[in-house]
């Protein structure tokens, strides 16, 4: 095989701190998505009514679980040509978030992904400065 025909496989991994400005706002756009993909799912009516109860349950409790329902990495990478998703999963979490603390970083130390790759990004960390993506 040549390097063109040998499978290529990428990690790619995000981590962001979201915001919740409106929470009745985020659960009126999740419970309306679950409305939507229980419509279209085809489920038998009992299955999906327990499920869609559930869901709505869920997202109602909890805001990070009506983001978790909302994103999807399939929709995130669905318009990018020349790759298709192997393999997913997500989560998240409500968190306390301080940006002013010291020991709050998105990325790992040493993780080249979020602080970039390359002696440049080395160099630039080194100087007090971090590439943030």
């Amino acid at each position: 095989m040549t390097t063109a025909q040998t499978p290529s496989f990428v990690r790619l991994r995000v981590e962001m701190v979201l915001e919740v400005t409106d929470p009745d706002a985020l659960t009126g756009t999740a419970l309306e998505s679950i409305a939507a993909d229980f419509t279209a799912s085809g489920a038998s009516a009992d299955e999906s009514a327990e499920e869609r109860t559930h869901a709505e349950e869920t997202v109602r409790e909890d805001g990070a679980e009506a983001v978790a329902s909302l994103i999807d990495p399939f929709d995130l990478i669905g318009q990018v040509p020349g790759v298709e998703l192997a393999q997913a999963s997500w989560s998240s979490e409500t968190i306390d978030y301080d940006p002013e603390a010291e020991d709050w970083a998105a990325g790992g130390e040493d993780d080249e992904l979020y602080h970039g790759v390359g002696e440049d990004a080395a160099d630039e960390e080194e100087d007090g400065g971090a590439t943030e993506r």
